[in-house]
């Protein structure tokens, strides 16, 4: 970091007048002149060592001309918008005194530096609030900021309500294009891309959860911008409750990304010395979506607590079973799965009390006694003797109406207005933020936890939160909600260390980075169709690394689409993420298992290459074919995958590019098995397939090689390794 020298121009005297961040390819500048809040000079490609003149100079290129029919200064942007400073766009703190004190006017009176960002306090006296903003940069360049708004009226004072407090991040013109994501269950992840045109594009959630059609990152950026090219700059964020993100863009020639919490009215009062502190908002720029994706993957993998061991193979029970557990049928499938090379076993949704269907049970968090007399011992103890983990699914925040917890504590369920929210999948969500409730739910995972000496959880949450009123006042209550979850999750790892939790909400719908400093992966998607997890795990990709996206092997027919898939499509696609199997192998043949076990094996020997390396995708130019690979951090080994999605418009195929090698350096370019058999409508096979090839990084980054022509719904491997 440099810092430029302290100026005499109203900035606090222990504090520079411009912060210079810069790691990892990226620089952030902030103007600190003044006694208002900082405001961003620059956030992108790095600029270099810059001395305080040049900053100075930085500052003085970057400011506009006040014209006509505007106000007499000059707008700031801050990272808190502020109406006071004449900023009429979407503001940052919003809030109000029983209707008083709506628009603040912070004035900063302390700024603490150090190497890798900055603290800021900031007080309204009028207002009687305090402000505190942090803004730091990991080593891999991705900015991050949050901010604490604190009381500071004595008693007798009207509570402070806070509507919202929303963190900006400038934007310069070039940035003319956007990219958000939308979805829906068992289809999330889907790209939408539009103009930047004037206005605000705003992404919000109320769901009460992250949310199937929630916006992982909200991209602006260069027009065309691709995954290898063009500046893309993209905010996340890191809350697993209602939350917001927005690009806008006003007449005045501003652009800026922001996000923060969605508060519903009255979620926050503060009294005096109460605070309010928003979820941390990332910010990533980068040269192509891989770039920018990446920085968000180092800043995973550089957490103290992000999964270091190898990823276990996991054999999840529920497209085997469903709710039809039998204790003989769960051990030939524990034995088929120790077969093919599972390392995990995890039994789904169905062994508690009175769930036979998703109609009830949830709630009653004890073993079945009708269909496990013996408890879960019996199976656990067969699956531990075959050398694989047991894990447990369990859903903890829903409740069914028809339960015994429901039926004894009705004031426990989340409702407004004395009436009950609308049913989905026949549950109501259990208001985690009633003391006696969370006591509860935590007292009965720490017993099943403890007596089963589980290793592993997959957490689900299958509806969102409607109506959801706390307390005999029927409050708002998801904020609470989501603290309180996860609180949970804290307490359960704490009392357990060593346990492993998996983020599953109806597939993919609580991804986020809030959930995931308490989780080891996500379910990426209900949906175990091949085909459509190509492009939900291609964009959950945009914030995930590959370890933390659970991808199975499903049956043949895939159970949500319909669809039937070759063995090496399911398989190849789900190798490049956490590798699981969710399919009844009592149901396939010798054959189909010992192709499985191939796929397992080959998943074994790649995975610390492919949970460790840059992941990276082709722009290439037909939509039919995908490329996408990994390319290990030293460069001397990479791994692609060749994916037809549908027929391609030419009839043949065409050259590929692969990205992400050593320019310099040569490759031993060859097919890769078992993903090395390509169908396809051809009559001779591709000249260089059966030999591979030795190219340098910058040949085959520039100029390619020729793709095998497929059928639609194939993939092919191939593997890079340097050569000497």
């Amino acid at each position: 970091m440099r810092d430029s020298g302290t100026a005499g121009d109203g900035t606090p005297s222990n504090a520079p007048s411009y912060v210079h961040l810069r790691a990892g390819g990226v620089s952030l500048v902030l103007d600190r002149t003044g006694d208002g809040l900082p405001r961003v000079l620059h956030w992108g490609a790095d600029l270099g060592p810059l001395s305080d003149d040049a900053l100075t100079a930085l500052a003085v290129a970057a400011r506009p001309q006040v014209v006509s029919s505007s106000l007499d200064v000059r707008v700031p942007l801050s990272s808190v918008p502020e109406q006071s400073a004449g900023w009429l766009g979407t503001p940052g703190l919003t809030g109000h005194r029983d209707g008083a004190h709506f628009s603040t006017a912070f004035a900063v009176a302390d700024v603490a530096t150090r190497a890798d960002g900055l603290t800021v306090d900031a007080v309204d006296p009028q207002a009687g609030l305090a402000l505190r903003l942090e803004v730091e940069m990991s080593a891999s360049g991705l900015v991050r900021q949050r901010a604490t708004v604190t009381d500071t009226f004595g008693e007798g004072a009207a509570p402070y309500t806070v509507d919202g407090l929303l963190l900006a991040l400038p934007l310069p013109a070039r940035a003319t294009e956007l990219l958000d994501l939308a979805g829906r269950h068992l289809r999330e992840r889907s790209p939408q891309r539009h103009d930047f045109t004037l206005g605000t594009h705003l992404r919000e959630n109320r769901r009460g959860r992250t949310g199937l059609d929630a916006t992982l990152v909200h991209v602006a950026g260069e027009a065309g911008f691709g995954f290898r090219h063009g500046e893309v700059w993209g905010v996340h964020t890191a809350f697993s409750g209602n939350h917001r993100s927005l690009a806008e863009r006003t007449a005045a020639g501003v652009r800026m990304l922001g996000g923060g919490e969605t508060l519903l009215p009255g979620e926050v009062r503060l009294g005096p010395g109460a605070s309010y502190t928003t979820p941390w908002v990332y910010g990533s720029y980068g040269r192509g979506l891989d770039e920018m994706a990446g920085r968000f993957h180092r800043h995973l993998r550089a957490r103290p607590h992000h999964p270091r061991t190898a990823r276990p193979v996991t054999l999840n029970t529920w497209e085997a079973v469903y709710f039809r557990h039998d204790v003989d049928k769960l051990c030939a499938l524990a034995d088929a799965a120790a077969e093919v090379g599972a390392e995990r076993f995890v039994l789904d949704d169905g062994w508690f009390l009175g769930r036979r269907d998703d109609r009830a049970g949830l709630g009653d968090w004890y073993v079945d006694p009708e269909v496990w007399p013996k408890g879960l011992h019996p199976l656990v103890d067969h699956v531990r003797g075959l050398g694989l983990e047991f894990g447990l699914w369990v859903e903890p925040e829903m409740v069914n109406p028809d339960s015994d917890l429901a039926r004894a504590h009705p004031d426990w369920v989340l409702a407004a207005g004395g009436r009950t929210p609308p049913e989905a999948r026949h549950q109501q969500v259990l208001d985690l933020g009633h003391p006696d409730a969370y006591a509860y739910i935590l007292q009965r995972l720490d017993a099943l936890i403890a007596e089963y000496r589980l290793t592993y959880l997959k957490w689900d949450h299958n509806r969102d939160l409607v109506d959801a009123g706390h307390g005999p006042d029927a409050r708002a209550g998801v904020h609470a909600q989501t603290l309180a979850v996860y609180r949970l999750l804290d307490a359960l790892r704490t009392r357990h260390p060593g346990l492993e939790i998996e983020s599953c909400s109806s597939g993919g719908g609580r991804v986020d980075l809030g959930v995931l400093e308490r989780t080891d992966r996500v379910w990426t998607s209900d949906c175990i169709d091949a085909l459509e997890r190509q492009g939900i795990q291609r964009w959950t990709g945009l914030l995930l690394p590959p370890e933390l996206l659970g991808a199975h092997v499903g049956g043949p027919r895939a159970h949500t689409t319909g669809r039937r898939h070759t063995l090496a499509f399911r398989a190849g696609t789900a190798l490049f993420g956490h590798f699981g199997i969710e399919w009844d192998l009592t149901k396939a043949s010798d054959e189909e298992r010992t192709a499985l076990a191939r796929w397992v094996a080959l998943h074994k020997e790649l995975r610390d290459l492919l949970h460790s390396g840059d992941v990276v995708r082709g722009d290439h130019p037909d939509p039919a074919l995908w490329v996408h690979g990994v390319v290990a951090a030293d460069r001397s080994r990479a791994v692609y995958a060749l994916v037809q999605t549908e027929t391609s418009v030419q009839s043949a195929g065409e050259r590929v590019t692969l990205p992400g090698l050593d320019p310099d350096a040569v490759y031993r370019l060859a097919p890769l098995p078992p993903g090395d058999r390509p169908e396809g409508p051809t009559r001779d096979p591709l000249p260089w397939w059966r030999d591979g090839v030795e190219l340098p990084g910058r040949v085959l980054a520039s100029a390619g090689v020729h793709a095998p022509t497929l059928y639609p719904e194939r993939l092919v491997l191939l593997e890079a390794r340097r050569v000497g």
